[in-house]
């Protein structure tokens, strides 16, 4: 069960509040011992969610700075691909094959049989909006140093997030685990993110679709993602026999989204589809980042692999939507003396999901102000 509305806490005849993000019962019923006081303590958080408890666990964390940046690496990863409406990319799709690769062409047919799958062109393109409620449960480890399997311990985080969307450039997140919010979006122009201790940051490079949208939840990005790849073989993923799609970020993307100080050396992305029913059934992808130094030339390399495995398919207005999945993020440190790992577990369900939402503007999807400031004056990297 999820939460959506706050009592009126000063007017027991007033109108309830409409919670900005809906929360899970079972964080709700560790805010405190009945429900006015669970009711004032949600209300602190949201007012000041800046206060981070040393004593806490929070994903194994350090500080409330670290403790947002695990936040943002598996709550609001982007991928780095401009992916485009099925419309435009219908022509790759039934093309020509003649002159391709096997590999290429069972990629295509791969993909055709995913886009029948959840619903199929016509109900997909019908698409012009979506919004989606979900809650999420996190679980961490510590930095462990070494190669050995890191197995996550401690406390259960749980939150929720709501996502509106209006096409793979245009999408906002919030999201709120433990009483800390990040937000996240892309208003077509700039992709950003922002905590309730940090100003609003943008990524760099051309504005990217947000990882969650293909963890089964827009079919429709799914199958643009995938157009390019090749099939590189098969898989058995649970009890599902399926085939692995691969695709390659290109040099010139990855140059984009580096920095003088950083160079995204590669990013890997795999799809595992099922043979029997043509869906998706896990999500992964590799990222490899070279951080350079300002003196020498040892350098430090992070390297992120995230996993998600995908299941609970349920129709919505036609289209088929997977509600139900597990994400595990593993960061890998290494290069001069450091040989680290950590892992976190992010347990997610989708609570509700609507298309085509009425009056939907741009305003809703406009980055903070600071940010915005900061673009004009020039500033912005």
């Amino acid at each position: 069960m999820i939460r959506k509305l706050c009592p009126n806490l000063d007017n027991e005849d007033g109108l309830e509040t409409v919670l900005e993000v809906p929360i899970p019962e079972e964080m709700f019923t560790k805010m405190g011992s009945n429900a006015a006081l669970r009711w004032q303590n949600m209300r602190a958080l949201m007012r000041a969610q800046s206060a981070f408890d040393k004593a806490s666990t929070l994903l194994q964390a350090k500080s409330g700075g670290e403790f947002f940046a695990l936040l943002k690496l598996v709550g609001a990863p982007l991928i780095p691909f401009q992916v485009h409406s099925l419309a435009s990319s219908e022509h790759s799709i039934t093309g020509a094959l003649r002159d391709s690769p096997i590999e290429v062409c069972t990629a295509k047919y791969i993909v055709q049989q995913y886009l029948a799958a959840t619903g199929g062109l016509a109900a997909l393109n019908s698409m012009t909006s979506m919004y989606a409620v979900g809650q999420v449960k996190m679980i961490g480890s510590e930095m462990l140093q070494g190669d050995d399997t890191v197995q996550t311990k401690g406390n259960c985080e749980v939150g929720g997030f709501v996502l509106w969307q209006k096409n793979a450039d245009i999408w906002y997140l919030e999201l709120v685990v433990s009483g800390f919010k990040i937000n996240a979006g892309s208003d077509g122009k700039v992709a950003w993110n922002q905590s309730s201790t940090q100003p609003g940051n943008a990524t760099r490079g051309p504005p990217r679709p947000l990882r969650r949208f293909f963890q089964g939840l827009d079919p429709r990005y799914t199958a643009s993602l995938f157009l390019d790849a090749v099939c590189i073989g098969e898989k058995t993923i649970g009890r599902e026999d399926c085939f692995i799609l691969k695709v390659e970020t290109g040099e010139e993307t990855l140059k984009a989204q580096s920095s003088p100080n950083t160079e995204i050396v590669h990013h890997t992305i795999w799809g595992y589809f099922s043979q029997r029913t043509g869906l998706l059934i896990k999500f992964e992808d590799t990222k490899l980042v070279k951080m350079k130094p300002i003196k020498g030339n040892d350098s430090i390399y992070w390297e992120t692999t995230m996993e998600s495995v995908i299941g609970d398919y349920r129709y919505v207005e036609g289209i088929n939507i997977a509600h139900g999945g597990k994400t595990t993020a593993t960061l890998y440190r290494y290069g001069q003396a450091y040989n680290h790992k950590r892992k976190i577990e992010e347990t997610w369900r989708i609570e509700e999901v609507d298309f085509n939402i009425c009056g939907l503007s741009m305003e809703q999807f406009l980055p903070p102000a600071d940010l915005k400031r900061e673009q004009e004056g020039g500033d912005h990297s």
